[in-house]
């Protein structure tokens, strides 16, 4: 829960002066437009919103160091973006290396910032490591300014001043423009078209939960998030405002702030599942080589696991050394306590890796001075001294915790003795359906209609919905390249299936042998016997149950799929629509009103007789026969027909291989997740076994959704 109280936390001069002498400078600007994707991972979406995070770090860092507690996120009008943080303030003074400016330097120039002279520099632990946010945004960006307020209370220069910049170059130099009591950094920035091509615009909702996962890892850290987008041109760029809240805008706007930290986060996390352990672990302390080591956990009544690992208060989705050194400590705590106090029944059974991570809820936070990510997009932490850290500091304070709270600790116990139970049942399931030689399409479904081409790299899965359009797709695929793959009925929702039940499923069963990956701890991608794998369902209310419980599947079970781009769902088109001898497919309502007007309705194959004058009535050119497509001028108009597809199993071979099927033609979307703990709750609220909580989401989103009645 967001609050609104603030608090100073300001340094004192004394305590880490933050001036020109802080900023080290490595190398030169130039190859950030040339190659940036080298240092945003990507100039589609991701890459955008890098941008956001990248200049959003920089004040986090202040506040990590105890310099700020209030920053500012805005979205501004014309795609540009406003952070405002009450820090120390970028330093104006002359730096003696370049001979301008400090703050021009960090803008301008790769690898110039308070993040690398070690004891004497600007920050202990920061999450940018390698030095190049600003300056990386500012290159990427056609319009940047940065407006520093220094009060003079830490011995440096006061005033307010201000910089303007263009793809990385200063428009003119640091000017001063007057007084001011504050101190902090006003960053805005217009990220480039000419760079991002796929669009310059923020998605609202990632926003938000960037900065919501960020106030939980910073304790006592106020986060604004403001969406003042619909306010009118050049709203925000009065040098004179610091925090756009302050002018009393009416916007979308959310306020987080918490004072339990990654207590708070999963609790959170776990807001709609059951808990097994009452009270939630929660650990903080120093260690050798680590400034610190943060971890909170709890166990809730569920198969799948959330373990979320930051390192500097950035996300490493792929792990690393810290969640290594977690999961280590995890097992042998749990081993050790279930055997002192006689909790496993057998004693020669001892619990793995995957029995402890079942049903787990943990965040695992650390923060160093000399950190190493593998890659400049830092999804995975390689700093070896994390691993030690966390398995040390973990390990003692998890072992106190279940001795303290013996229910607690009998709780978390009885539910991993039933994930080992599980486990040995699944692999006696995986050793049956998953034999010798399965894999290789010596047992591959009977319904499986495969392709003929042995390279998975140009080879296509359909599953499809019903026996019907199974038949209409086999007879209408390319068969050398594209397999099919009919369900009959609904699949098993497998949202609180533990493995062993899910391979008592057929129609799941005939999945796991079909993709050729195996499944649970044998899982192996490289096995993979389709790289695209297609879901091809009908455009209504049961098709889309049957989609969802797909996409649950390979979300739980088959996640690598879809992280790795394979999962697609295909679109059929909604209407066909005959004039004479031309055919026209839409694929959605709206197409069909913009061709053809509002009020056409469809009919099934038999045009209505008024349907010409409606045609003419909405705009639409009339063609006479034999015209070859010229706007008609005397004598009839054609006859129209419009029908609307409800399945698969409407169309021919040949209608579904020219509107879904033909890759010269078809259109594909392809499944990807952007926010994994935002996808994992909706999962969790739409699978799962809370129906209050499902109810008020269906009853919140019902205006977006199509509906065919």
């Amino acid at each position: 829960m967001a609050e609104k109280t603030e608090k100073k936390t300001k340094k004192s001069a004394g305590d880490g002066a933050y001036d020109a002498s802080s900023i080290t400078v490595l190398e030169g600007l130039e190859p950030v437009r040339k190659r940036p994707g080298m240092y945003i991972g990507t100039t589609g979406p991701d890459g955008l919103h890098h941008l956001i995070t990248e200049i959003f770090d920089n004040s986090r860092d202040e506040a990590m160091g105890g310099y700020a507690n209030d920053i500012e996120v805005a979205l501004l009008p014309g795609n540009r973006v406003r952070v405002a943080d009450n820090g120390r303030g970028i330093p104006v003074d002359v730096h003696k290396q370049t001979k301008v400016s400090a703050l021009e330097t960090i803008m301008t120039v790769l690898h110039a910032g308070g993040k690398f002279g070690g004891e004497g520099s600007g920050y202990k632990v920061s999450g940018g490591l390698h030095g190049v946010g600003a300056s990386v945004v500012n290159a990427l960006s056609i319009f940047m300014k940065v407006v520093v307020h220094k009060n003079g209370a830490d011995g440096t220069k006061s005033g307010m001043y201000v910089q303007e910049y263009s793809q990385g170059k200063p428009k003119s130099k640091v000017k001063s423009i007057g007084p001011t009591k504050r101190n902090g950094t006003i960053v805005t920035f217009e990220p480039d078209a000419e760079i991002f091509k796929e669009g310059t615009k923020f998605e609202w909702n990632r926003l938000v939960a960037h900065m919501r996962q960020q106030a939980y890892l910073v304790k006592g850290l106020r986060i604004s998030v403001i969406d003042a987008r619909e306010q009118v041109a050049g709203f925000g760029h009065d040098d004179e405002v610091f925090y756009l809240r302050e002018t009393g805008v009416e916007a979308p706007s959310y306020t987080f702030y918490f004072e339990g930290g990654l207590m708070s986060f999963v609790k959170f996390s776990n807001q709609l599942l059951k808990p097994a352990n009452k009270n939630i672990f929660y650990v903080e302390k120093k260690a050798e080589g680590v400034e610190s080591v943060e971890v909170a956990l709890q166990y809730v009544d569920d198969v799948a696991s959330r373990v979320m690992g930051f390192a500097n208060n950035i996300h490493t989705p792929e792990g690393g050394t810290h969640i290594t050194g977690f999961k280590t400590a995890l097992t042998r705590t749990l081993n050790t306590y279930a055997k002192n106090n006689n909790l496993a029944k057998n004693g020669d059974d001892t619990f793995t890796g995957d029995d402890v991570l079942e049903g787990l809820t943990a965040v695992i936070s650390v923060k160093l001075r000399e950190i190493q990510f593998e890659g400049q997009t830092k999804a995975k932490l390689g700093s070896m001294e994390a691993q030690s850290a966390v398995n040390t500091v973990f390990g003692d304070a998890f072992a106190a915790f279940l001795e303290e709270n013996p229910d607690d600790a009998r709780s978390i116990i009885g539910k991993v003795v039933l994930a080992m139970k599980a486990r040995k049942a699944a692999k006696a399931a995986k050793d049956s359906v998953l034999r010798k030689g399965a894999l290789e399409g010596m047992t591959l479904p009977g319904k499986l209609a495969d392709c003929q081409s042995g390279d998975p790299a140009e080879s296509e899965l359909f599953i499809v919905e019903g026996d019907s359009a199974g038949g209409t797709a086999k007879t209408g695929r390319d068969r050398r390249t594209q397999a099919i793959l009919p369900l009959r009925g609904k699949i098993l929702n497998i949202e609180r299936a533990r493995l062993d039940r899910m391979l008592g499923s057929e129609q799941i069963k005939n999945l796991v042998l079909a993709f050729g990956t195996a499944i649970g701890d044998t899982f192996d991608l490289s096995k993979l016997r389709y790289h695209k794998i297609i879901l091809a369902t009908d455009a209504d209310v049961d098709g889309a149950h049957i989609r969802t419980l797909i996409l649950t599947l390979l979300y739980r079970y088959f996640r690598p799929l879809v992280d790795n781009g394979h999962v697609y769902i295909a679109q059929p088109p909604l209407y066909k629509v005959k004039r004479g001898k031309e055919l026209l497919y839409f694929y959605s309502e709206e197409e069909k009103v913009k061709a053809l007007g509002a009020d056409v309705q469809a009919v099934e194959e038999e045009p209505a007789p008024e349907v010409d004058e409606l045609l003419e009535r909405a705009g639409a050119p009339e063609m006479e026969e034999g015209a070859g497509g010229k706007e008609k001028g005397e004598g009839k108009a054609q006859k129209v027909s419009i029908q609307r597809y409800k399945g698969l199993g409407e169309m021919n071979a040949e209608e579904l291989w020219e509107t879904t099927m033909d890759p010269e033609k078809r259109i594909l979307k392809q499944v990807n997740i952007e926010d994994a703990q935002e996808a994992d709750k909706v999962f969790d609220m739409l699978m799962g076994d809370d129906v209050p909580s499902r109810k008020s989401f269906i009853q919140s989103n019902a205006k977006m959704a199509n509906l065919d009645i």
